[in-house]
């Protein structure tokens, strides 16, 4: 199967908001007030959360028939540890990004348990937002406009 190539682009709109735009859609980010933001929208790392909940969820709906599980409902709850003074750079020692993140998947079914637990692991093994949180290189450039 042909590689997929995802697009996307952050445009900065003022202060630490700034607003993304994929395939015509669009999210803003913004930081709580007490960081410097307007509050307005959740900040990045509450978005990559939403993002893995997101995945997970929806690779839930996807496979929840090839496991004989009838999904009658589905949510992920989430939480992520990060320590500020890692980005803010107060201390080099201290990982810049979430150093844990645990989540709950609250699935409504009255389906076999067994079958159940092989659609859990499935999602913990096949979802690509997880697997892309174990290490992916992330590389980049930059360029000046004058």
């Amino acid at each position: 199967m042909a590689i997929e190539t995802s697009y996307a682009k952050v445009d900065w709109k003022g202060g630490v908001l700034v607003e993304g735009t994929s395939r015509g859609f669009k999210v803003t980010m913004d930081e709580p007030v007490d960081e410097g933001g307007t509050d307005t929208a959740m900040n990045p790392v509450e978005l990559l959360l939403c993002s893995l909940g997101g995945c997970m969820s929806i690779v839930a709906s996807m496979f929840a028939p090839k496991f004989r599980v009838d999904l009658k409902g589905f949510s992920v709850e989430l939480e992520g540890d990060l320590d500020p003074d890692g980005f803010m750079g107060k201390n080099p020692n201290v990982r810049k990004g979430f150093s844990e993140i645990r989540y709950k998947m609250n699935i409504v079914s009255d389906s076999p348990e067994e079958n159940i637990i092989k659609l859990h692991k499935f999602i913990e093994e096949y979802c690509p937002v997880k697997d892309t949180l174990k290490g992916v290189p992330v590389t980049g450039t930059y360029i000046v406009k004058k």
